[in-house]
C-alpha cells in the first residue's frame, strides 16, 4: 500500500523543484524559441531522462553515496563547464544566427535531446533534490516498486512542465516577438547560462 502522506510530500517537493527557474528552464527556452517546438519538446524529454540518472544512482548507488562529496564535486565541475560552454556558444552565434518563423536553422533531434539530458544529468542541484527526497521524505521500508514509481513521477513532472514551457515559447505570436528581439534575448540567455555555470562552479554543495 502506498503511504498517502509520503506520496503527497514527494509530489509537493517535486513540483516545487521542477518549477524553480534554473539551467533546465534556460535551455528549453533557448532551444524552443530558436529552433521550434520539436527542439523544445525533445529538450524536455532529455531533461526527463536526465532525472532518471539521479534516481537510479540514488536507489542503487550505495557505494557511490559513500563518496558523495567527491562525486558531487566532479559533477559540479562538469555541469558548470557545460553551462558556460553553451552560454558562450549562444553569445558567439548571436550576431550570425538569423532565424525566422519559417526558416529556423536546423537542430538535429539527437542534439536537442542530448542538450536537455546533459543539462539535467550534470546538475548537482538535481542530484541533491533527488537524494534528499529519497533519504528524507521516502521511508526506507517503502516498497521498491513504489520508489521506482516516485522516480517515474519526478521524470513525468519534469517532462510535463518543460513541454508546457516549450509550447508557450513557441506560440506563434510570442515566438515572433522573441525572434524580433533575438540578439537581445540571445545575449540575455547566453549570459544567464554563463552566470549559472559560474555560480554552480563557485557554489558550496557540502
Amino acid at each position: 500500500m502506498i503511504p498517502f502522506a509520503e506520496s503527497l510530500a514527494v509530489a509537493a517537493v517535486t513540483v516545487l523543484a521542477v518549477v524553480s527557474p534554473g539551467p533546465d528552464f534556460a535551455m528549453v527556452t533557448r532551444n524552443s524559441y530558436l529552433y521550434g517546438r520539436r527542439a523544445g519538446l525533445l529538450s524536455a524529454l532529455g531533461i526527463a531522462l536526465g532525472v532518471q540518472v539521479h534516481v537510479l544512482y540514488t536507489m542503487f548507488g550505495v557505494a557511490l553515496m559513500a563518496h558523495a562529496h567527491g562525486v558531487l564535486t566532479v559533477v559540479k565541475a562538469l555541469g558548470a563547464a557545460y553551462l558556460v560552454w553553451i552560454g558562450l556558444q549562444t553569445l558567439r552565434r548571436r550576431a550570425a544566427l538569423a532565424v525566422d518563423l519559417h526558416g529556423a536553422p536546423a537542430l538535429r533531434p539527437a542534439a536537442a535531446l542530448r542538450m536537455g539530458f546533459l543539462t539535467n544529468a550534470l546538475n548537482p542541484k538535481c542530484t541533491l533534490f533527488v537524494v534528499s527526497t529519497y533519504t528524507q521524505v521516502v521511508d526506507a521500508h517503502t516498497p521498491v516498486p513504489v520508489q521506482f514509481g516516485y522516480g517515474a513521477f519526478m521524470s513525468l513532472a519534469h517532462l510535463a512542465w518543460f513541454s508546457l514551457v516549450a509550447c508557450v515559447f513557441t506560440a506563434p505570436a510570442l515566438r515572433a516577438a522573441m525572434l524580433h528581439r533575438q540578439r537581445l534575448l540571445d545575449g540575455a540567455i547566453g549570459s544567464a547560462l554563463c552566470g549559472l555555470g559560474v555560480a554552480l562552479g563557485l557554489s558550496n554543495l557540502a
